[in-house]
């Protein structure tokens, strides 16, 4: 089947059905045109979902037919509906799309941190390099500015200053990413600093507190960074390959998703805060506070990978269903 043939053909009804769906009060004329274009319609979606690879073309005229039965059956999605629907489909759908970029920069951020650590570790030219001064027994002694950072402030005011930090990091990783370079430099500054951070406790040989420290909230908070990278920079990889697109309507519709995850890290980083606030600085054993952040990146990655994935190429929505002029628009072939 060629698919951009097949869209542009029926695409004039899908439009009609899409604009009767929007509509408030329908004559009995137009209540028909529905209903007939609802039947139509969910025939060349099963056609559709047994013969073409575009995800965005068959979760596009989904959200279509969604809205169309909702409209056939009399009924409409409240604030709460879309605030669900959100939830369960729309954000996670967005992150899972952009995976193979926010992997990827997890991927060689882990690594950069790691060899950092290491040179740091073991290499006089690493410490000229960087500044670090001979004696770090400050930082990295029992009690020192490392292990103080986390529990000098109360609790919950803590949560809040990090919840605010890590939102502006990712902020800027998201709408600095059409520029590239800004973001690239903001990932590689907080390599540096976890890399350089790590070799000094490393070579106190402190890397169970380093480890401790970090992982029951680094685990999901450096997770959300990476998705915002891997979102910015995909924002801007758009502005440079567009496909088939124009170069306004791919950044156009790139920028539509990257919002939508913005405003999802919100809440993500909202519980990483709660994370490095409540749990890190308590006095519960460190495999215990390790074992909770991993449980919460599990259920984040879980969420990502069994909701976002049914979302992205099943039936279920897309990203920016209700703002896409022709949410069926195919995006480059594969073929």
């Amino acid at each position: 089947m060629d698919v951009d043939a097949y869209s542009v053909m029926h695409r004039r009804s899908w439009d009609r059905l899409d604009f009767l769906s929007r509509r408030g009060k329908l004559t009995g004329a137009e209540a028909e045109e529905l209903v007939a274009l609802y039947r139509r319609t969910s025939q060349q979606l099963a056609r559709l979902q047994s013969h073409s690879p575009e995800p965005e073309l068959i979760a596009g005229l989904s959200a279509v037919l969604t809205r169309a039965r909702g409209k056939v059956l009399g009924t409409r999605s409240g604030a709460w509906g879309e605030f669900g629907r959100f939830w369960t489909q729309v954000f996670p759908a967005a992150v899972y799309r952009t995976w193979v970029w926010w992997a990827t920069v997890g991927a060689l951020f882990v690594l950069l941190s790691a060899g950092l650590a290491e040179w740091v570790r073991g290499s006089g030219a690493a410490r000229e390099l960087f500044g670090i001064p001979p004696d770090n027994s400050e930082i990295t002694a029992p009690g020192g500015a490392f292990e103080t950072y986390y529990t000098e402030h109360p609790n919950d005011a803590f949560a809040a200053q990090v919840w605010t930090n890590n939102a502006w990091v990712t902020a800027i990783c998201l709408f600095t990413g059409v520029l590239i370079l800004p973001v690239l430099y903001m990932l590689v500054m907080n390599a540096v600093n976890i890399g350089i951070t790590g070799g000094l406790m490393a070579e106190a040989g402190r890397l169970d507190a380093f480890f401790g420290y970090i992982l029951p909230h680094g685990m999901l908070e450096l997770t959300a960074i990476f998705v915002a990278g891997g979102a910015g920079l995909k924002l801007g990889w758009t502005l440079i390959d567009p496909g088939r697109l124009s170069r306004l309507e791919a950044v156009a519709r790139q920028g539509r998703a990257t919002a939508t995850i913005a405003l999802g890290l919100v809440a993500v980083l909202f519980v990483s805060g709660l994370l490095e606030g409540f749990v890190t600085p308590s006095t519960l054993p460190a495999p215990m506070r390790i074992g909770i952040g991993l449980l919460a990146e599990v259920l984040f990655l879980l969420y990502v990978f069994v909701l976002g994935r049914r979302a992205a190429l099943g039936a279920t929505g897309d990203r920016t269903v209700h703002s896409l002029e022709n949410p069926w628009q195919t995006t480059p072939s594969t073929r």
